[in-house]
């Protein structure tokens, strides 16, 4: 635990986040904002609580935050399929995003089962 802006796990999330962001400044999002801003909500909620996870002071606490980070993961990949099948985004873009919300899920449940293991070892 430290500095959380050099875990690679907070840097594929915050720039999740930024792509989320550009694409639902575009076409149909524009008018719905209530679809756009869920989606923003959530793939922000990901960077953010790695972030604050990596700053509490004990792993069980780390380990809270990077569950809700994973669980926003989640979120995120429901709102993904929604927008494509409404027609808001192509298949292409959808399954990019899909795919990267699966990697930065995977380098958590990594994070995770690491900082169990090194809580285990005190």
């Amino acid at each position: 635990m430290g500095d959380f802006r050099e875990l690679r796990v907070w840097g594929k999330a915050k720039d999740l986040a930024v792509n989320i962001y550009r694409i639902t400044g575009t076409g149909h999002f524009q008018n719905d904002y209530g679809l756009r801003d869920q989606m923003r909500r959530a793939a922000v909620s990901i960077s953010s609580n790695i972030a604050e996870g990596d700053e509490r002071f004990s792993n069980k606490e780390s380990i809270r935050f990077l569950y809700i980070a994973n669980a926003s993961c989640a979120e995120l990949i429901t709102q993904i399929i929604i927008a494509h099948e409404i027609g808001y985004i192509d298949k292409i873009e959808s399954e990019k995003f899909i795919g990267e919300c699966e990697q930065v899920s995977k380098m958590i449940k990594s994070l995770i089962n690491f900082r169990n293991k090194n809580d285990k070892r005190k």
